[in-house]
């Protein structure tokens, strides 16, 4: 019996450590969204009010000027107001995000070099792939948080009603406007997601492959980077993903504005209503037409400023903790 039981113990304890292992690599991705996203809150805010806000109601003209306003009209803690549903968010969405892009890495890889000829190693096409599947599912899986963090960041003082919190916001927009609701500015989300998340990854990536490679100036000894230029590498992959996706978080935003009366008086002004949108590609005809093809782009200064930062802390966050925790970070080159 004892000579039974001991295969048996070994078979568990592969089990256990991979159990651990993808355990550690939960609680990295979600540490390292949870830290990225603190430090940027005040331009977090501030973006998605330059966003929602029409262009005949400005309240939030620049970076500087709207968050000095913030500050005056709603005290330091407006700065960070939906902080807290951003990370109840977050930290879950960069958890699974990190995790399915790891996954969905090997999986694409292991098929890819079961085609004749392919040589077993790792572009920046194949690493585009796998982080827009791990954008997909992360996003899918906690968008309705991330819709009522949209309007929980929106509401003001002045607001009518408040949501009280997430559990408040979440239970209110599914008794008062239905289940589907909670998916507002789902599909250009998604459409988003690609190459925001995919470009995130693929690049971080492939820099930081090149730089090892090629070592300039010095750069890449013993195989390994510096934070700084972990940093920078973040940074430019950041920069490039949100150029390309932005103009559809702005409709994103702006759908699930729809349907709260008591956003109008941020998103359409006093007495006025908020545009109704029948789909996305509506809500695009109707910003184009009424606010110009620059509205598509409103708030991107301080969501760079905010941006940049962001991607680069959550990727060196990631990595320094998965260090820590034991877990290894790269995958194969």
């Amino acid at each position: 019996m004892a000579s039974e039981a001991k295969p048996a113990g070994e078979a568990a304890k592969p089990r256990t450590h991979e159990f651990l292992s993808i355990c550690k690599s939960l609680v990295a991705g979600g540490v390292a969204g949870g830290v990225s996203r603190s430090a940027v809150a005040p331009l977090e805010r501030l973006k998605i009010l330059l966003q929602v806000q029409n262009s005949q109601n400005i309240k939030y003209n620049g970076t500087s000027q709207g968050l000095k306003y913030i500050w005056k009209t709603e005290g330091f803690r407006g700065l960070f107001k939906g902080n807290g549903t951003n990370c109840a968010r977050i930290v879950p969405n960069s958890a699974v995000k990190f995790f399915s892009y790891e996954q969905a890495l090997k999986g694409i890889l292991w098929f890819y070099q079961q085609q004749p000829g392919n040589e077993a190693q790792l572009t920046p096409i194949l690493r585009l792939g796998a982080g827009a599947c791990a954008g997909i599912i992360a996003m899918s899986a906690t968008y309705p948080m991330d819709m009522v963090r949209g309007r929980l960041t929106v509401q003001t003082e002045a607001s009518p009603r408040q949501y009280r919190g997430i559990y408040h916001a979440l239970s209110t927009v599914f008794r008062e406007e239905g289940p589907r609701a909670l998916y507002k500015g789902w599909l250009p989300s998604v459409i988003g997601v690609i190459p925001y998340v995919g470009l995130n990854f693929a690049l971080y990536e492939s820099l930081k492959d090149w730089l090892i490679r090629s070592k300039p100036f010095g750069m890449g000894q013993d195989s390994e980077l510096s934070v700084t230029t972990r940093l920078a590498c973040g940074a430019a992959a950041g920069t490039v993903g949100q150029t390309v996706a932005y103009p559809l978080d702005v409709i994103r935003r702006r759908m699930q504005m729809v349907g709260w009366k008591d956003a109008a008086p941020v998103v359409a002004g006093e007495g006025k209503s908020i545009m109704e949108y029948s789909g996305m590609v509506d809500a695009f005809r109707k910003t184009v037409h009424h606010e110009g093809f620059g509205a598509l782009y409103k708030g991107l200064v301080p969501n760079s400023v905010k941006v940049v930062p962001s991607i680069a802390i959550a990727f060196v966050s990631y990595e320094m903790v998965k260090d820590i925790l034991g877990v290894e970070v790269r995958i194969s080159h």
